[in-house]
């Protein structure tokens, strides 16, 4: 089975998902921002009591907020978050992930529980990366790259 076909039959729960850094939506900007710079991530997912997933905020929403209005950091997430956030199902096609990727121009995407709709990790380019390298390995071409400090030939003129 090919690699494309493999995206296809293959549920979104095979990929190697990351955990998910959650906040609730009265807590600050303040907060989300520490809890994502603890984390060394630059997203986390806005829930209810439920772990269902109200919106999504990213370091983009942070930037743009801080720059209309600085007094934001002591104001709610969800003010600032993406909001209805459209997650997939662990029991999705892998393609979806992919096609959200590309034709939504998302870095983050969320994967639910089929049944209740509960968060139950991440996803994104470096899973794919992940999934494809360790279940396709012969059609994977890994170059040893060697670092030069400097430039052997002159360009231009």
């Amino acid at each position: 089975m090919g690699l494309r076909q493999t995206f296809h039959d293959e549920p979104v729960s095979k990929l190697p998902l990351r955990p998910v850094l959650t906040i609730a939506p009265s807590s600050t900007v303040r907060q989300a921002v520490h809890k994502m710079k603890k984390h060394g991530l630059g997203c986390l997912f806005v829930v209810d009591e439920f772990e269902r997933p109200l919106g999504r905020f990213t370091e983009r929403d942070l930037i743009r907020e801080l720059g209309r209005n600085p007094a934001a950091l002591d104001q709610p997430v969800s003010t600032y978050m993406t909001p209805n956030e459209e997650c997939l199902s662990d029991s999705d096609p892998i393609e979806a992930v992919f096609n959200e990727m590309k034709d939504r121009g998302r870095r983050f995407i969320c994967i639910t529980e089929r049944e209740g709709g509960k968060m139950v990790g991440l996803t994104g380019q470096k899973s794919l990366m992940e999934y494809i390298a360790e279940n396709f390995p012969r059609q994977v071409k890994v170059q040893m790259m060697e670092s030069k400090l400097y430039m052997d030939d002159r360009e231009g003129a």
